[in-house]
């Protein structure tokens, strides 16, 4: 007899709404329970799997495709999969962005808590993963469970040499930390394309002096990193939260999560 197992995805279909971050375009995402492992994403009659071999572009976000379609902005909904222990379900997308939300997490998890999912896997490196260029360092070891450490060296005074770590008592500060950017380089962004739904309520904008908005919890900015860093490692096809290891990373962002991902698929393996 073969015996299956089940993949864990949410509990019932759910239709979610907002503005989208890059484009400022009204955004439908239809999220659909799957029994087929893998997180899809589909525009019309188009489709392309999250994984970081189909990663095509890292400029401002993470932006998944291929020769038919692309979706921009996935990061966020994958690391709140990671959190949730979500690893099969289909996303039906009104264009090629993800809804942004509140900016975070949040959202997306509050939704997933109603699978009441968790994870029964465990995964260790089979080597520790080094990349350092210049400034930017990432490096991921083995350790007793998945811990992050992350450095940001931002032109503010709070967030200038800012370390900040992931631990079961600041998780909530990371799931709920919104993207942010510099006021003063909006106007750029928006010109080029770029940030055009942008609200006091989804971004935290970096003054010279402060933020333009209160912030969640202590040093914000720094701990959206984190969620970055968990949604971009999510694409390697192994949920970073059930990885026994200890990621420290100094001064990167989307374009070297993914370099270290596309590295990182092949040094995992289940723990015996």
């Amino acid at each position: 007899m073969t015996m299956t197992t089940m993949v864990k995805t949410i509990a019932k279909e759910t239709t979610v709404s907002s503005k989208a971050l890059m484009t400022g375009l009204d955004c439908t995402a239809k999220l659909v329970p799957s029994d087929k492992k893998g997180i899809r994403f589909h525009v019309g009659d188009k489709v392309v799997e999250a994984h970081v071999d189909n990663v095509v572009s890292t400029e401002h976000c993470t932006v998944i495709g291929n020769q038919e379609v692309k979706v921009m902005l996935i990061e966020h909904f994958m690391a709140a999969c990671a959190i949730c222990h979500i690893e099969a379900i289909d996303v039906y997308l009104s264009h090629f962005e993800m809804p942004i939300l509140g900016g975070g997490s949040a959202e997306w998890v509050e939704i997933f808590k109603q699978t009441g999912n968790t994870s029964s896997e465990s995964y260790v490196l089979t080597e520790p993963v080094t990349y350092i260029n210049g400034k930017t360092h990432l490096v991921v070891l083995p350790s007793d469970e998945f811990k992050v450490t992350y450095s940001v060296n931002f032109n503010h005074p709070e967030l200038n040499h800012r370390w900040v770590s992931l631990d079961k008592e600041n998780m909530q500060e990371v799931i709920e930390a919104r993207t942010f950017g510099y006021l003063k380089e909006l106007e750029m962004l928006q010109a080029a394309g770029y940030a055009r739904g942008v609200s006091i309520e989804n971004t935290v904008g970096l003054t010279d002096d402060g933020y333009t908005t209160e912030l969640k919890s202590k040093f914000e900015p720094a701990k959206h990193k984190i969620l970055d860093l968990i949604g971009d490692f999510y694409l390697t096809g192994f949920n970073p939260l059930d990885l026994k290891a200890e990621v420290i990373v100094k001064e990167a962002g989307h374009a070297v999560h993914v370099k270290v991902a596309k590295i990182l698929k092949d040094k995992i393996k289940r723990e015996n």
